[in-house]
């Protein structure tokens, strides 16, 4: 098992690629090359950035993946707004992607604090 693995920001991550690739299902067909493949993306990248994060030799250089990871979530988020407005994502679908958003974000915020503080090597 890889360190990152134990991490629950990355487990969270992880559930919510899960959620976002259910969500772009819905997308209309000409949408799944275009804006569905790109929210895709973005949302692997969260968990990615996490996990190659995790194999850098210092706290300061996983914060930076860290920082990467919660700029994927802001690109995440501002492609649900524009699904939402296209009429791709209904208001309640929105809502509750934007409040694991919203958990998701404190998660990184959090365990970037952490790293600045203490990191226990499991490697």
């Amino acid at each position: 098992m890889f360190a990152f693995e134990k991490l629950d920001v990355w487990q969270y991550a992880k559930s919510f690629i899960s959620d976002i690739y259910k969500a772009a299902e819905s997308f209309p067909k000409y949408e799944q090359f275009a804006l569905a493949q790109q929210l895709r993306r973005a949302t692997v990248s969260i968990a990615a950035n996490i996990a190659e994060g995790s194999s850098r030799s210092s706290k300061k250089e996983f914060s930076r993946y860290i920082e990467m990871a919660y700029g994927s979530l802001c690109e995440v988020i501002a492609e649900l707004f524009v699904a939402k407005d296209c009429g791709y994502l209904a208001k309640e679908d929105f809502d509750k992607l934007y409040d694991k958003s919203e958990s998701l974000g404190r998660m990184l915020s959090k365990f970037r604090g952490s790293l600045e503080t203490t990191w226990i090597k499991t490697r």
